[in-house]
């Protein structure tokens, strides 16, 4: 006989998500599910101003403009697993379902929910709008001034001031919180029961991440809510009563999850990463006819571009390779990827 622990813990399991995980609940939830492991993110796209035309003979307001919306279909890439046996001869709830629900909970706690943290902080410092790279260790002097340039990039592209998280590890806490505009989570009381945060810094929760979960390579992250979203779609955890060659409890669970940046808003997270991380160099380019010929100075790296003026950092239409055809007036995007490096900043070139 199998039970459905999904529909009988999912509340359970929403709450330990919310209350154990340093991701959950600081992003976005604005997302739909467009199929088993796939999402869809619309951002809707402002039009630029103009000025009123008091003599026009109509539209004087501008050319009406449809509104247009940025639509990215991402597919979960995560899809994990586990199976666990309690043994009939070692469980004194012959139910078992008391038994199955405390280890679904501790399976959370323990392997899913760090899991799930550390792919996430990894996968927001790898498609970061803004990767920083600086060259110089913290130290209590530098520490504020690096993490507000930081917010100073933020709020350059508009970023709203509510809703930014700064993640850290606890070497950039130590030094974070002897400075005097670090607000200890004393003195922040509303948010001393949210898990992770230890205070507040810049008008941002600061949120402390054990070594654990935190991405190689890294030194903070700023992240504004609405910038990024994590899905996370459970299904199938059962649990199965006596199965064929098993005296007792059989705990099987299956976990679908990922965590995208959005392309309209990615300027709303920031990483700054150390001195011996490797982060791709901005690609060049130099044209030749109606040939455009682009180069990158990283070893190994491979050249992204997009010719439709999305970001070929997230776009799904992105092509690989260092030579383009273009045309005059054509707008060309570029960037530079490379497995286990960070990515490079993006290459605007309008053709002439």
């Amino acid at each position: 006989m199998a039970i459905n622990l999904h529909s009988r813990y999912d509340k359970k399991i929403k709450s330990c998500f919310t209350t154990r995980s340093l991701i959950a609940g600081n992003l976005s939830e604005e997302y739909s599910f467009t199929g088993a492991k796939t999402v869809k993110i619309t951002t809707p796209i402002t039009v630029p101003m103009t000025d009123y035309d008091r003599a026009a003979a109509a539209n004087r307001y501008g050319t009406p403009t449809e509104v247009q919306d940025i639509v990215q279909e991402l597919t979960l890439t995560q899809d994990r697993s586990f199976s666990l046996v309690v043994d009939k001869g070692n469980n004194e709830d012959q139910d078992g379902v008391k038994a199955a629900g405390k280890m679904l909970a501790l399976q959370l706690a323990e392997r899913a929910i760090p899991e799930f943290d550390a792919y996430c902080l990894a996968k927001l410092a790898h498609s970061a709008g803004s990767i920083v790279k600086n060259s110089e260790d913290h130290t209590t002097e530098s520490v504020c001034e690096r993490n507000s340039m930081g917010t100073a990039a933020l709020d350059d592209a508009e970023v709203p001031q509510d809703g930014r998280v700064l993640y850290v590890p606890a070497p950039v806490y130590k030094l974070l919180r002897l400075s005097n505009e670090f607000l200890a989570v004393e003195s922040v009381a509303e948010e001393s029961l949210v898990r992770g945060v230890v205070g507040r810094y810049d008008n941002m929760k600061v949120i402390k991440v054990p070594s654990a979960r935190w991405p190689e390579g890294v030194n903070f992250i700023i992240v504004y809510k609405f910038s990024a979203t994590a899905p996370v779609k459970l299904s199938d955890t059962k649990l199965h009563q006596d199965p064929p060659g098993i005296s007792g409890n059989l705990i099987e669970g299956r976990q679908y999850y990922d965590c995208f940046v959005f392309a309209a808003k990615c300027q709303g997270v920031y990483a700054e990463v150390c001195s011996d991380a490797e982060v791709c160099a901005t690609p060049t380019a130099s044209i030749s006819g109606s040939t455009l010929t682009l180069a990158c100075t990283t070893d190994g790296a491979n050249i992204l571009y997009t010719t439709d003026g999305t970001d070929p950092r997230y776009s799904a239409d992105a092509k690989t390779g260092s030579s383009v055809t273009v045309q005059s007036g054509e707008e060309v995007r570029a960037c530079a990827v490379k497995d286990g490096a960070f990515t490079s900043g993006v290459l605007v070139y309008k053709v002439a």
